[in-house]
């Protein structure tokens, strides 16, 4: 680099100085002094102007020759009149020959035309006015050899390209060996194919810093630092890069813009034309000033300007705004230049101190306050002055900021408030977008906000402003219109809303209905099928009976709802006929026994063992134990675990178990089989379709029908048997109470009346009520029956009584009836809300303290035929109206009576559609006034008894059959082996008859809760050591039936003896030790063992009476 620094400002000094002398001149010549001026003179001036002029260029042709030029574009078009310096001639002194040929000579090397002129050479100037005209540009020729040559230039792999740049420049670049031109010279020259040239691939630029990821998705993270190269690139660059935020407020420092006087000019000077000389695009720069000023030295200009260093390494410097948020970088310019020409945006940027205070501050800690009364600025305050010059150039969102101040407080009528014009200004900037501020908005900018929403929130303050009465009414219309338009559509929300209900209802009471009907149709069709298998069933029945067959048992209890939902652990309630498995006992006959419960596999083994002795049952000897597991199967249905919580009967739950069915239907394919249910249900019917198999049961809704207290009335009814005195179908408090006033009046010896509800079972739905003891004209209605003696039977002789009991049966009812079992119906209301809406009986209870009720067990088979099954004495626990065990035979009635009975209540139950196994029930008692035994039928049950599980249980363990004619239940005797004959002694007897009679005791509703402590395996060590165990050979014992696999807490028992006291006896005493044994002192638990046992007591002491009474009979009188 050379010391003569570039600065056309000097050129500019030079121009103005002669300039100068010029007008000076002109002026001399216009004031008509113009013999003073000489040519002497005028020559100086041209002269001083030509050296000044020629020294300068010198220098910049020093400085151009140690410095690399880049030429200018060769389709660069040159502006009218400009002139190069190569085609700058001296025309003064050449004629047009030797011009032309100068013109030829001027385009040589560059070299030429660098060199200084020699001393005493024609200086090299422009024309001036006056003179021959110059020529302009470029010939054609030159312009074409130019380009040429820039193209050599900018082609590094031109050929002549080394050579121009040497021959213009003095640059002389190394010879590089081209080999790859050569050989693709000798493969042309062989003819061989020439490879193409390979691309370049990827940048051929350095990569450039980005904002770093995770400043992109925070931006709250602090920004990184900028490097010296990346300020260098402009902030531009830096923008475009993400360095700086776009919306950044960039402040350079110092600021490129300087501020200073503006120089007036005087009027008459600027209405005169510039006399300007074409300049040069070169001298752009150059300040061509009008005004006269005093010449200064070129020392004094450039210590005017502000210095600039030819290469300014300035640190990249930033401010943070106000927002704090925003960043400014600049990068110093890559090549100097002077103050003229350059640009704002390029001026370079001073090294800054570390940020600080943001500028803005300085101006915030000024505080601009200003009042507005009676909702207008006052404006002519200092204050208001003051805001409006510092917010000067934001000045016009601030206007409209204030235009909704003033309204605001005009419109409350607010008389002073003292506004914060730095928030206005502030606030003024975030709604500069035309958005419309909120009323908290404009408060925030209110230095005294409390006094003014105090005015602002008071009721009706709206209204005090100008205006206020159109506001007041315009808001009293609104509001009206408001609660009108609101009540309208209230009410069409309303009305749309019911209709959405009702035609929400009305869809879905048509597919309810649609439904509905399909249900109805299925169970239809269900129904035609069942009677259809029904009767080829019964007229197969003969067939049947004698082949082989399957028996499909589904102990299913078809209850009601409500009344599956009493019942606690009802899947142990409808398990209590595991019994039905001893069907085996008929070699015709194999068993599919459907399980409610899950059975554990100690169960289960302990039930493969107990028919596994049907071998050795049969021929007594406890050695010819076989196995039958082939012959039965226990399935458990998978809904049991799909719902826990559902008391279903087991009908329903087999009828959602498709496994279950599905297995079923594969076990019984291509053989005989039929069902057999317990309580029938409708489930009862889809399981028959799907099996196609008949039902051994009747109609679900027939045998519903007759199993009612009511239903069961009709049959004995229609049978003509002895039944209580009672009244039926009764559904209305008021004929419960002219029922009873009429019993009560026909039957004066009842002491004790029973309800009972038609639905439920087992002695659940029944209450009591002793109405001799509390009935106020109980004596006088005696008195009355005494009178009218055998007239009492008539109506009219009844009738005063009648109306007396009539009045007082409501409270009598009242107060002293009582529901038997308190844990289903705790108290009478209850029972009576139920007895009116389910309907049921009336019935006399038997006027005797000596009852025995008998359980007889019929079959009805599909051909028609009756027989009866087994019959037994109930023994009672927890009430005397309920079962809890049976003793068979019955020895209560005379067998002939009994089965009288019992086979005209089945051809009552056979004319109407009845089919399969029934239970009747019966009462006996000694009349007390006739001394006559009577005997009356209680209920009937169309269902598979408990009673007649066991009774098949007792047959199959002792092989026994019960004498239906003689009530009589006989076994085979034991084999026995041959002995020799032996004379008997004169006076011996001989040997006795074995007694084969046998009686039974057994229950299945054994309960004790300290039996769950216990396994059945240590339970049944326990009976062994105390001598509970059954005899194969004697065919008397105890077996038990296990019908709760998991609790344990429920079992059932079964004891056989040579006689009915015996069986009693052993029953008790068994219940004694087990309960001893499983019991302790401070655990005695839940137990129904006591009961049964005083039960049995009582049933002993009368037997043995009767026994005794029956030796004093037989005993022969002395003759």
């Amino acid at each position: 680099m050379t010391d003569v620094e570039t600065r056309p400002e000097e050129v500019g000094q030079i121009l103005i100085k002669v300039q100068d002398d010029l007008r000076q001149l002109r002026e001399n010549l216009t004031a008509g002094d113009g013999a003073s001026i000489s040519i002497e003179q005028l020559q100086s001036a041209l002269s001083k102007t030509e050296q000044g002029l020629q020294h300068r260029a010198e220098q910049m042709l020093s400085q151009l020759n140690n410095q690399v030029q880049t030429l200018p574009s060769a389709d660069a078009i040159q502006p009218p009149g400009f002139i190069a310096l190569e085609t700058t001639w001296d025309l003064r002194k050449q004629t047009q020959g030797q011009q032309r040929v100068q013109m030829s000579q001027g385009y040589g090397p560059r070299e030429r035309l660098r060199q200084p002129n020699p001393p005493g050479a024609a200086p090299l100037l422009p024309l001036r006015r006056g003179e021959v005209m110059q020529l302009q540009g470029l010939s054609p020729g030159q312009q074409s050899k130019q380009s040429l040559a820039l193209r050599a230039v900018y082609n590094p792999h031109s050929q002549s390209n080394r050579n121009v740049l040497n021959d213009n420049f003095g640059i002389q670049l190394p010879l590089i060996p081209q080999k790859r031109e050569k050989r693709k010279s000798s493969q042309r020259a062989l003819n061989l194919p020439v490879p193409a040239p390979k691309p370049v691939m990827g940048s051929t630029i350095e990569p450039l810093a980005v904002l770093p990821k995770a400043n992109r998705v925070d931006a709250q993270l602090a920004p990184p630092p900028i490097s010296e190269d990346d300020a260098r690139k402009g902030i531009l660059s830096l923008i475009e890069r993400g360095l700086i935020p776009p919306a950044a407020q960039l402040t350079l420092d110092p600021s490129p813009v300087k501020h200073r006087i503006v120089p007036l000019h005087d009027p008459e000077d600027r209405n005169k034309p510039p006399c300007t000389p074409e300049v040069a695009p070169a001298l752009a720069g150059v300040r061509l000033d009008l005004v006269s000023k005093p010449y200064e030295s070129q020392q004094e200009t450039m210590a005017r300007m502000p210095v600039i260093p030819p290469h300014p390494q300035s640190i990249p410097s930033y401010s943070r705004t106000t927002s704090g948020k925003s960043r400014a970088t600049s990068a110093s310019s890559q090549k100097a230049k002077t103050p003229a020409t350059m640009k704002t945006y390029e001026m370079p940027l001073q090294p800054m101190p570390p940020p600080t205070t943001p500028a803005s501050g300085d101006f915030k800690m000024i505080s601009h306050r200003f009042a507005v009364q009676n909702g207008r600025i006052r404006d002519t305050t200092s204050e208001f002055l003051s805001f409006k010059q510092h917010y000067c150039l934001t000045w016009g969102s601030i206007v409209t900021m204030l235009r909704h101040v003033e309204k605001m407080l005009s419109n409350f009528a607010v008389p002073v408030a003292f506004i914060n014009g730095d928030k206005l200004a502030d606030l003024a900037e975030e709604f500069e977008l035309e958005i419309v501020p909120s009323l908290d908005d404009l408060l925030s900018c209110i230095v005294n906000r409390d006094d003014v929403e105090n005015i602002i929130y008071k009721p009706g303050r709206r209204f005090k402003g100008p205006n206020g009465r159109n506001i007041a009414s315009a808001k009293i219309q609104a509001t009206w219109k408001m609660y009108r338009e609101r009540s309208t559509y209230l009410e069409y929300r309303r009305r749309k809303w019911a209709a959405g209900v009702i035609a929400i209802s009305w869809i879905m009471h048509i597919k309810m209905a649609k439904v509905r009907h399909q249900l109805k149709q299925v169970r239809l069709d269900n129904l035609d099928a069942f009677r259809t298998r029904a009767k080829k069933f019964a007229r197969s029945w003969d067939r049947i009976k004698k082949s082989k067959r399957v028996v499909i048992h589904i102990p299913s209890l078809g209850l009601n709802r409500e009344i599956r939902d009493s019942i606690h652990d009802f899947g142990i309630r409808q398990n209590t006929q595991m019994a039905r498995l001893c069907d085996i006992r008929d070699p015709n006959v194999d068993v599919i026994f459907i399980s409610p419960v899950p059975l554990s596999e100690e169960t289960l083994q302990y039930y493969s063992k107990l028919l596994g002795l049907k071998s050795a049952i049969d021929s007594g000897n406890v050695e010819d134990q076989g196995e039958f597991a082939e012959r039965y199967k226990i399935i458990v249905p998978e809904a049991i675990k799909s719902f826990p919580t559902h008391r279903m009967c087991l009908s329903t739950l087999l009828k959602y178990s498709p496994q279950t069915m599905l297995r079923i239907k594969n076990l019984i394919r291509g053989r005989e089989a039929y069902m057999m249910t317990n309580v029938p249900h409708v489930d009862d019917l889809d399981i028959a379709n799907y099996l196609e198999v008949p039902i051994f049961a009747p109609e679900p809704e027939v045998a519903h029908l007759y199993s009612t207290k009511s239903g069961c009335k009709r049959i004995f009814a229609s049978a003509k048997v002895d039944m209580p005195p009672s009244e039926y179908d009764i559904y209305s408090l008021g004929l419960l109470h002219e029922s009873m006033a009429q019993l009560v009046t026909e039957n004066l010896l009842v002491k004790r009346w029973l309800f009972k509800l038609d639905d439920e079972f087992d002695g659940r739905g029944i209450a009591y009520c002793d109405i001799t003891e509390h009935l106020k004209c109980y004596r006088w209605a005696l008195k009355e029956q005494k009178r009218y003696g055998d007239k009492w039977s008539k109506k009219w002789a009844q009738e005063p009584v009648f109306i007396k009991i009539l009045s007082e049966i409501g409270e009598l009812l009242e107060e002293h009836s009582t529901p038997v079992n308190t844990k289903v119906y705790s108290t009478w209301d209850k029972f009576l809300t139920s007895f009116l809406s389910k309907g049921g009986i009336i019935e006399a209870c038997p006027p005797s303290d000596s009852i025995t009720t008998l359980t007889v067990d019929m079959l009805i088979e599909p051909n028609g035929t009756s027989s009866i099954i087994s019959c037994g004495d109930q023994i009672h626990a927890d009430t005397p109206f309920s079962c809890w065990g049976v003793s068979v035979p019955q020895a209560s009635v005379e067998p002939e009576l009994l089965n009288k009975c019992c086979f005209r209540i089945a051809d009552a139950c056979k004319s109407r559609g009845i089919m399969g196994y029934f239970a009747v029930d019966f009462v006996t008692f000694i009349d007390p006034h006739t001394m006559e035994q009577q005997l009356w039928a209680l209920d009937i049950s169309l269902q598979y008894s408990d009673s007649l599980a066991m009774f098949q249980l007792m047959s199959f363990v002792s092989n026994g059959t019960l004498n239906t004619r003689t009530h009589v239940f006989d076994v085979p005797p034991p084999k026995q082996e041959a002995k020799k004959r032996r004379r008997r002694l004169h006076g011996t007897d001989e040997d006795q008859p074995l007694n084969t009679n046998r009686f039974g005791v057994m229950s299945t509703r054994l309960l004790h809760t300290n039996l769950s402590v216990v396994h059945y395996s240590v339970f049944f060590q326990m009976c062994r050591a105390h001598g509970i165990g059954y005899d194969i050979k004697e065919k008397q014992g105890t077996v038990f039936t296990l019908i709760d696999s998991f609790n344990r807490e429920k079992l059932g028992m079964l004891t056989v003896g040579e006689t009915l006291q015996g069986a009693l006896a052993s029953f008790a005493r068994n219940l004694s030790v087990i309960h001893q044994e499983i019991s302790a002192p401070n655990m005695q638990g839940e137990t129904n063992f006591q009961r049964a046992i005083g039960d049995i007591e009582g049933i002993l002491g009368t037997t043995i009476q009767n026994a005794d009474e029956e030796e004093t009979d037989d005993t022969p009188e002395p003759k």
